[in-house]
């Protein structure tokens, strides 16, 4: 199995993801962007429940990459606190060696 990573994070609008999507891909940190449907939030922030619309997004990289992209995500986000997750997941080696190809 591949070492690669999958971060997720959420976006206010579809343009928003779609704007980082294209940066992290022209800058060849991740091989993929998955930009899902619109999805209803709940969460709690400055103590206050709060409720939005975002847009999640799923970023395809390397292992070896993910802190680059992580904090390459952050600086392009939009939001005072993004929330970046990230956790390795198991790819054939095909996947793997096809993220390997396409990252820097």
């Amino acid at each position: 199995m591949a070492d690669v990573a999958l971060l997720y994070s959420t976006f206010a609008d579809r343009e928003d993801a779609e704007r980082v999507a294209r940066i992290v891909l022209d800058e060849r940190l991740a091989a993929c962007v998955n930009i899902l449907a619109p999805c209803t939030s709940i969460y709690r922030w400055q103590g206050e429940v709060a409720q939005g619309e975002e847009v999640p997004a799923l970023f395809k990289t390397r292992a070896a990459l993910e802190r680059r992209l992580r904090e390459r995500i952050a600086e392009l986000h939009r939001y005072d606190l993004p929330v970046i997750e990230s956790w390795p997941v198991a790819a054939s080696d095909a996947v793997g060696a096809w993220i390997d190809s396409e990252t820097l």
